[in-house]
């Protein structure tokens, strides 16, 4: 057994499409403890059958109450000892977290909401920040690590986007958006790639399809691995694997210590 724990997050944009398209062969190589994806777009029952050939023993998807959008799913071969869809937080039901409970750690994959179509939708994105912040406080409270990944919908400063000046006033990079991931830090959450990598520029996980930005590396980076402050000296590596295509986002990655 390796001496630490191996966490993938990835937006696939579609799990048929990736399914069909065989980007997913490479979780054969080295398995993720916990794969956790977003935006699957489809019903638990709609998943390609031979998807990961019973590689994993749990299997846990949240999806949303409109058909073809949204939804998250955990895979895992980990024993989780709790099981939530966290609806308290996720009110609307849009499918958009895993919550899994194992050694001591609160794991969360989430799919934030993205505040771009109107007013109502950032109002909701913001409210959905302040419910799950509180949720994992909670549970902090109580004696739990906290670890969650996945496609915040936010870069958090310049240096993760490749034009920020443009921007400014775009939902994903506003300055009432980017002020929650300041206070995730302020309360002794660690942005895991940035607490490895430090300010190297040009790392991103997200670009346009319509514009070709991947080839010219125009890009978002805001899909994340945030874990607790008492998990730090347990951070072992955190990386984008931009490598990866079959999705408009990379996978974003974290390995951890036992």
């Amino acid at each position: 057994m390796p001496d630490h724990y191996y966490f993938v997050s990835w937006n696939v944009n579609g799990i048929r499409s990736v399914a069909k398209k065989g980007a997913l062969k490479w979780v054969d190589k080295e398995p993720p403890h916990i794969l956790g994806l977003q935006e699957v777009k489809a019903e638990e029952d709609q998943f390609p059958e031979d998807l990961f050939e019973h590689r994993y023993a749990h299997r846990y998807v949240s999806s949303s109450h409109k058909k073809g959008q949204s939804g998250v799913a955990l895979f895992t071969d980990l024993e989780p000892e709790y099981y939530s869809p966290c609806y308290e937080v996720d009110i609307l039901k849009e499918g958009r977290i895993n919550e899994i409970h194992f050694d001591k750690i609160a794991f969360f994959n989430v799919y934030f909401p993205n505040g771009k179509r109107n007013e109502e939708r950032l109002a909701y994105k913001l409210e959905f920040y302040d419910r799950f912040f509180e949720h994992i406080e909670g549970l902090r409270k109580k004696g739990m690590s906290i670890i969650f990944c996945g496609d915040v919908n936010t870069a958090h400063r310049p240096i993760d986007l490749a034009r920020p000046k443009e921007n400014e006033g775009i939902s994903g990079f506003l300055p009432v958006e980017r002020a929650w991931i300041d206070k995730l830090i302020e309360h002794g959450y660690i942005d895991t790639f940035r607490y490895i990598h430090g300010d190297e520029p040009e790392r991103y996980s997200w670009w346009s399809m319509r514009t070709k930005a991947r080839e010219r590396n125009v890009g978002w980076r805001i899909d994340y691995f945030f874990v607790s402050k008492d998990l730090k000296e347990r951070i072992l590596d955190a990386d984008i694997l931009a490598e990866i295509e079959g999705s408009d986002h990379a996978p974003v990655s974290l390995r951890l210590a036992k």
